[in-house]
């Protein structure tokens, strides 16, 4: 087995990203879920972003320019600056500062992100959609609720 560090910082590849990356387990909690990205990020792993936003939100995702970003910057180091896993019953905030290198000099990507639990398994919202959806519409995450009274207040 390989002893690859993880590019989020928790472990080894093999035990840590890896297992969510292949679709063998689901992320436990929000935290997880944004480790597991931030190494999708840095390992190319586009499908896997994509399968992890909320499930409406996927198709406006622009998938081109996630891959252009992932592939053109050096991933160097996630930070996960703090995690409130219930916001509510189904949402939860993580606040990370994530590390890479663009080519010319080191950057910091700092963002507050929220995310959605439904049955049973974590989804990032994405607040950089361009979509469309009205506050009486379904929720974007799948929950059945009205937009308005469900995710709306977290993008």
């Amino acid at each position: 087995m390989s002893e690859q560090p993880c590019p989020c910082g928790a472990g080894f590849y093999h035990s840590c990203c890896q297992p969510l990356h292949l679709g063998q387990q689901q992320a436990q909690t929000a935290a997880q879920l944004m480790r597991s990205r931030y190494s999708a990020f840095a390992l190319q792993q586009i499908d896997y972003i994509v399968k992890t936003t909320a499930l409406g939100q996927q198709q406006a995702l622009d998938v081109a320019a996630i891959r252009d970003w992932s592939s053109a910057n050096q991933w160097l180091k996630l930070e996960i600056v703090s995690a409130q896993e219930k916001l509510d019953k189904s949402h939860a905030q993580v606040e990370f500062k994530a590390y890479y290198q663009d080519g010319n000099q080191p950057q910091i990507h700092h963002e507050v992100s929220h995310f959605v639990k439904h049955q049973g398994v974590w989804y990032f919202l994405d607040p950089t959609t361009d979509q469309q959806i009205t506050m009486k519409q379904p929720c974007i995450c799948g929950s059945g609720k009205k937009f308005k009274q469900c995710c709306a207040q977290f993008l």
